[in-house]
């Protein structure tokens, strides 16, 4: 019973990001769906890469959390329209949500939009909301087993980014391992080793994103 509830569940879900998916691509709009555990650094990225995005194409972003919007007020501070999504406790985005938040944007001035997901390695990688990608956030501080201990989100995204890359030597987090890992859940994924502290790796995510966004 519960497996068919489960069924039914992501069967509408897929039906509306199916929707969501035709509409951006005919408003000619680029979708990410970056998730990510808590703490990960998902929301410093955005701070970090939005401005040197913004000076290339339109961008707006879509903020999902449990609770409060004070992560949709720093991306606000970088003058990104933003609309902000709680689920008060729901451990994930699904189609709907992203399709009511759409609705408050100006789709016909925006060449990307990038959902933040709710903070968690499970849930959104169950649920498609329309998006082009799935790209994943994974802290050096959060050990290099984690692709092997959830390798649904990383078979299903296009992108991983190898997050606070700077705390390397100070942590027993193995590059290699990690990287062999992740290409054996997914052999084609994209790796960016990235830090919002010393910047390494931003600029190649940028240019990753403007040469799809521009295709």
């Amino acid at each position: 019973m519960e497996v068919k509830v489960m069924k039914n569940i992501l069967g509408e879900n897929d039906k509306i990001a199916d929707e969501n998916r035709k509409l951006f691509a005919e408003k000619n709009i680029t979708v990410i769906n970056l998730m990510g555990s808590p703490g990960s650094g998902k929301t410093s990225l955005l701070e970090k890469i939005l401005s040197k995005l913004a000076e290339k194409i339109k961008v707006a972003v879509i903020e999902g959390d449990l609770f409060t919007a004070k992560d949709a007020e720093r991306i606000e501070r970088q003058n990104i329209s933003v609309v902000q999504i709680n689920t008060a406790g729901g451990c994930h985005l699904d189609a709907a949500m992203v399709r009511r938040a759409a609705e408050s944007l100006n789709l016909d001035e925006l060449n990307l939009i990038i959902v933040e997901n709710v903070g968690n390695l499970v849930c959104p990688a169950e649920f498609d909301v329309g998006e082009n990608f799935k790209a994943v956030v994974l802290s050096i501080t959060e050990g290099d087993d984690k692709p092997l201990k959830y390798p649904l989100i990383f078979k299903e995204s296009a992108i991983t980014l190898l997050n606070k890359i700077d705390l390397l030597p100070y942590t027993n987090f193995n590059l290699q391992n990690a990287r062999a890992d992740l290409t054996t859940i997914h052999p084609n994924i994209k790796i960016f080793e990235t830090s919002c502290t010393n910047g390494a790796g931003l600029d190649d995510f940028c240019d990753w994103i403007l040469k799809e966004v521009t295709k």
